[in-house]
């Protein structure tokens, strides 16, 4: 068991991938800038996942990460973009030896706070996605949660996230093709006039396959979540009415069409190849 062993902050150290890019030492996209601030670093968690629609997509990504990757038990879990902690923090008490990394280092203070409150052994590093200081398969999976969407170069943020996994990445986008992208564009035209709104990006699920198959992954499994957008989920504020409507939806067949965000787990293709061999 992980409970009572104390969490631990280190700098990410050498080796192939360690190199911060430029962008990452320049700290004025948002992605850096808006996450340096401590006070946002206090209030993220009740941003992102307070209420009832916080609640659900929470539990939703928790059960999702356990289904792709179970037995959790002994694996190598290194969580990109780990934030405060959340997911690193249920996959140490599930039993995965677990290292977040994140570029702010206002974040993993929290991070650290969390764990140690909770019991849970966490080895958080500071780093960035672009540039990953461990060798090439150093973890059995790799976990990337609302990440990709706001770095400066998500494909080679994502080649990373391959590179360091000996089997699985599990990671997640808002897909062009949903709602999403209309809040997306507003974004986009706000950021121009607040440089604090998160402008982030859709994705096509053909470019994000493209970037695996480089890598040599490909897509073994995917979960979608929302057709109508999270806001209006949020401004009705029931998870009842939520999981009556997104199911009907569902069940209309719109679900697989137009859902989002999508998460994703991908599979190294040789280990996927020896799998299905008789």
């Amino acid at each position: 068991m992980n409970a009572g062993r104390e969490p631990r902050v280190a700098d990410g150290g050498t080796g192939r991938g360690s190199e911060i890019p430029e962008h990452a030492e320049h700290p004025e996209h948002y992605s850096y800038s808006v996450y340096a601030d401590p006070a946002m670093a206090e209030r993220f968690e009740g941003m992102r996942f307070s209420g009832p629609i916080g609640t659900l997509i929470a539990e939703t990504q928790a059960r999702q990460i356990d289904a792709f990757l179970a037995p959790l038990a002994g694996k190598r879990i290194l969580d990109v973009g780990t934030g405060t902690g959340r997911a690193a923090i249920a996959l140490a008490k599930a039993g995965a030896i677990v290292t977040g990394v994140d570029a702010s280092r206002e974040m993993l203070a929290v991070a650290e706070r969390r764990a140690r409150e909770e019991g849970a052994a966490v080895t958080f590093t500071h780093g960035d996605a672009h540039g990953l200081a461990f060798p090439d398969r150093s973890f059995d999976a790799v976990v990337c949660l609302r990440v990709l969407m706001h770095t400066p170069d998500w494909r080679a943020s994502l080649a990373e996230l391959c590179r360091v996994a000996a089997g699985h990445v599990v990671f997640d986008y808002p897909s062009l093709y949903s709602a999403a992208a209309i809040q997306a564009a507003v974004r986009r035209v706000t950021h121009r006039f607040d440089r604090s709104v998160e402008a982030y990006r859709v994705f096509a699920p053909s470019a994000v396959a493209g970037v695996l198959d480089g890598a040599g992954f490909r897509v073994a499994g995917e979960h979608r979540q929302f057709v109508l957008p999270i806001a209006l989920h949020k401004a009705v504020n029931s998870a009842a009415w939520t999981a009556r409507v997104e199911g009907a939806l569902d069940r209309a067949g719109l679900m697989r069409r137009f859902g989002s965000p999508v998460t994703v787990v991908a599979q190294r293709a040789e280990r996927a190849q020896r799998a299905v061999r008789p």
